[in-house]
């Protein structure tokens, strides 16, 4: 691993060794299907607008102080439709000393964006890279309540402006194991990507939450470790929309990339490639590639460059982009705009397009794997607490819904909290108030629940969990 790089850049990574997969021979398959189902006469001149056909995006990363050159920002402007800041909206950057918080470059390219009619990544939450001087001080429930402050603070100030946040990157370590990364963050506690995603959604709830990590892209022993980590938030209703795949590429792609991309799109979210480019003989081949690979799975929403020019590119020397120095388009250009026209319809007739208006509802499933508790009447409910994280100060609790044999359409889950506790933030229903008994109601996507099945809510306080207990209303 390189590490004389640029401060205010991702770390250069280590990179898994990949084998090729007939890049020719794919390219020309692919060239041919695109003169079928491209016209040239229909086809779209940009790699935002080409995007755009299929429901998806082409996104690239932008520093705040490149928004000046006006080569650079003419590209940027004609050609991306979602932009992702490169370091302004990071630890380091948006909370330099604790609880003061600047928002300045960030803010800038949000407005950049705004101006030009583009969406905006939010990059990243919480990171064990570019975390601050006092952070990196801090340890246990100091710097797990400084990570929950900050991730509401931030999305505080941009709420409403955000398609998708990174909210949680690189947490798992590279090699065999498939494993948490040792870092100061997990260090605080196993549960600290959850209370983070947690906190996230109660922050902005109409923001797609995503994870994002490299040398994920193929099935390896890493990405089955994340790919475990959202077939478990999904099963017990932990928040995430998302999953991003890095893609720093080095003359060929695994030959199961897309077959990975599938698998986790087939765990309920969306698949995003975030921060891609690609340097060696085959650039062009293997640009498009990754595209088609995306193209071809529904539920891959978009593409993000980490740059527009070569001399752009922390990976110096490596010419990895789609546009050279001087800003001309390259033959990596020509392969992606190709296959982003060539693309069928997209994520525009998927339900989990687009910036969400409400939290991703828990699906209604079998009670086979729900908590004991005594069966609902026939046409009420009951209602169990399915998990507890506590920490020292803190705790957040998952509770179950479960409808008797009839069914209902709406219902109120009680809960007597124990003394001391204070609520903080809640998702997936709606509170009554914040300590002693608290009244929660369905929000308007998750009322109904078939008989037999079951939906979840949860909430995040202070105090201890002790002592907790809830009862269920429903009609």
């Amino acid at each position: 691993m390189r590490i004389t790089v640029p401060r205010h850049r991702d770390l250069p990574r280590a990179k898994t060794s990949l084998k090729g997969w007939g890049v020719a021979a794919g390219v020309a398959l692919v060239t041919g299907a695109m003169m079928v189902l491209a016209p040239a006469a229909d086809a779209a001149t940009t790699l935002g607008a080409s995007a755009a056909q299929s429901g998806r995006y082409f996104g690239t990363a932008v520093p705040n102080s490149k928004l000046g050159d006006s080569t650079y920002s003419t590209i940027l402007d004609r050609e991306f439709n979602m932009i992702t800041p490169e370091n302004e909206m990071k630890w380091d950057a948006t909370e330099p000393s604790q609880n003061s918080f600047s928002f300045g470059a960030a803010d800038a390219i949000v407005a950049h964006a705004t101006a030009h009619g583009q969406r905006m990544r939010g990059h990243t939450l919480a990171w064990y890279q570019q975390q601050p001087g006092w952070v990196q001080n801090l340890s246990g429930t100091a710097l797990r309540n400084a990570m929950i402050n900050h991730i509401n603070q931030v999305m505080a100030h941009y709420k409403g402006k955000i398609y998708a946040w990174d909210v949680v990157n690189e947490a798992y370590a590279d090699g065999t194991g498939g494993g948490r990364r040792d870092s100061n963050l997990q260090r605080t506690g196993n549960d600290w990507i959850e209370v983070a995603f947690r906190t996230a959604r109660a922050a902005d709830p109409a923001a797609k939450l995503c994870y994002n990590d490299y040398n994920t892209d193929g099935v390896n022993a890493k990405s089955t470790g994340v790919y475990n980590m959202v077939q478990d938030f999904k099963a017990r209703g932990v928040p995430i929309d998302c999953v991003g795949f890095q893609s720093h590429i080095t003359n060929s792609i695994p030959s199961d990339y897309q077959a990975n991309l599938q698998r986790f799109a087939n765990l309920g979210v969306d698949v995003q490639i975030t921060e891609l480019d690609v340097s060696g003989s085959n650039q062009a081949a293997v640009y498009g590639q990754i595209t088609q690979a995306c193209m071809n799975v529904t539920r891959c929403t978009g593409i993000t460059t980490w740059g527009i020019r070569d001399s752009d590119s922390w990976r110096s020397g490596e010419n990895p982009l789609l546009f050279d120095a001087s800003g001309n388009k390259k033959a990596a250009y020509t392969s992606v705009l190709n296959a982003l026209n060539a693309a069928g319809p997209g994520p525009s007739s998927s339900p989990s397009t687009g910036t969400s208006t409400s939290p991703s509802p828990s699906p209604s499933v079998s009670p086979s794997s729900q908590p004991s508790q005594s069966p609902p009447p026939s046409g009420g409910c009951t209602a169990a607490v399915s998990s507890v994280n506590q920490w020292n100060t803190g705790f957040t609790a998952t509770i179950r819904v479960t409808a008797g044999s009839a069914g209902v359409n709406a219902w109120t889950v009680t809960a007597n909290l124990p003394s001391g506790a204070t609520i903080t933030n809640s998702w997936n229903a709606t509170p009554s108030g914040t300590s002693g008994t608290v009244r929660f109601t369905n929000l308007s996507y998750n009322g109904h629940i078939d008989g037999g099945a079951y939906t979840e809510f949860g909430f995040q306080a202070n105090g201890n969990a002790s002592g907790l207990t809830v009862s269920c209303s429903g009609s």
